[in-house]
């Protein structure tokens, strides 16, 4: 099914499959966390990362909650845009040796995830709110305020942190 199937007729419709477009997101990103953390040389960038991992389960059990709660099954809809950026990830750090250049390839990698992520986030806490769901809202919120947070963690490792400043010097 396309973003803009035939199957989606109306704003729930839209909701729902927007619900497992992020859930299958979300489930690819527990998949590719670990190799981050295990290309990741600074430290501080592989705890955020093992930190992220965990939330990351947690963002899935509440997109349970939120599909249990709106009485719809739980189920993975195909998402090309994270395949994508997953993907585009595997290739530029497969391609980089010096480890300080990759910390700051893998910094702008996880940034890439989390700005998509806070996209559908901030969509479905909308659309909740407009189908009436506050419920949801308030649980779908709780993902995009850590997505946030992550995103400005991500921030401070590669500016204040010294990432980017480290793979500059090489």
């Amino acid at each position: 099914m396309g973003f803009f199937s035939k199957d989606i007729s109306t704003m729930d419709d839209l909701f729902v499959h927007t619900l497992r477009d992020i859930y299958y997101a979300e489930n690819q990103i527990v998949k590719a966390l670990p190799k981050m953390i295990d290309k990741a040389s600074d430290m501080t960038l592989r705890q955020g990362f093992e930190t992220h991992l965990a939330e990351t389960k947690t963002h899935i059990s509440r997109l349970e909650q939120v599909f249990e709660m709106h009485g719809v099954q739980a189920k993975q809809v195909r998402c090309p845009a994270i395949d994508g950026i997953i993907e585009e990830t595997n290739e530029i750090t497969g391609e980089i040796d010096d480890k300080q250049v990759l910390d700051a390839a893998l910094v702008a990698a996880a940034q890439a995830v989390e700005h998509y992520e806070m996209t559908r986030y901030g969509t479905l806490v909308a659309w909740a709110k407009q189908l009436g769901r506050s419920d949801c809202a308030a649980i779908l919120q709780q993902n995009l305020d850590e997505e946030e947070a992550t995103d400005k963690k991500l921030t401070q490792i590669a500016e204040a942190g010294g990432v980017n400043s480290m793979a500059a010097a090489e």
